[in-house]
């Protein structure tokens, strides 16, 4: 992450480009800026990345092909396979990501809470 850019305008610039998406809403949860759908969190800032939520599938082959993507850990403690993070130095690379954001946006939608 560019120690220059506050991490408030990161967040504006995800905002700006996550809160665009159909039924899309953020809030905190702790103390992690998250983008829910349906009322279900697909998305959420943590430290210089955004972790987001696919299939695991898809989630494993991303880890391995290429090389910005990563487990989702936020605060350093695991999360599913199903998360993955991905980390861009410029917030505003993340459209480059747009794709996979609508993915993990589809995929919480359409799966049944537990």
């Amino acid at each position: 992450m560019n120690s220059d850019a506050p991490k408030t305008s990161r967040k504006a610039q995800i905002d700006e480009l996550l809160l665009k998406l159909p039924g899309v809403s953020a809030r905190k949860i702790n103390n992690l800026d998250a983008y829910f759908v349906s009322d279900k969190m697909f998305a959420c800032i943590s430290g210089s990345g955004v972790g987001l939520r696919l299939p695991a599938a898809t989630a494993t082959e991303l880890q391995f092909s290429r090389d910005n993507v990563m487990p989702f850990q936020p605060g350093g403690i695991a999360s599913t396979r199903e998360w993955i993070q991905i980390d861009r130095e410029d917030a505003a690379d993340y459209v480059k990501d747009l794709e996979l954001f609508q993915a993990a946006l589809e995929f919480v939608k359409n799966t049944r809470s537990r």
